[in-house]
């Protein structure tokens, strides 16, 4: 959660909805409002990240759905991870391989 107010808005409307007075989509609308922000992720993180986790390249593509050749550009700025993957790369340093695999 991003602060201790949106949290208890959230699970106030989370009361709300299972007792069927806010509707799914009002709720789902919560939902997206209360999620932890996305932080990027540079080339010296992602490097840091995968060797913190004991993890190749290889086997870091494969936990996130991706190709080997992506996580090198990633690991040399080439490329920045976006969408679903950087979603994925923050779960695993702040959870760790047990929550992405």
């Amino acid at each position: 959660m991003k602060s201790p107010i949106l949290d208890a808005v959230h699970k106030t409307a989370g009361d709300l909805a299972r007792l069927g007075l806010i509707e799914k989509r009002t709720m789902r609308k919560y939902d997206a409002l209360c999620l932890a922000p996305v932080e990027p992720f540079d080339a010296a993180k992602i490097k840091k990240l995968r060797k913190s986790q004991n993890l190749s390249q290889t086997v870091l593509a494969a936990v996130l759905n991706t190709s080997p050749s992506t996580v090198r550009q990633w690991e040399t700025g080439a490329k920045r991870p976006s969408g679903p993957s950087l979603k994925l790369l923050n779960l695993l340093a702040r959870k760790g391989l047990e929550a992405v695999a």
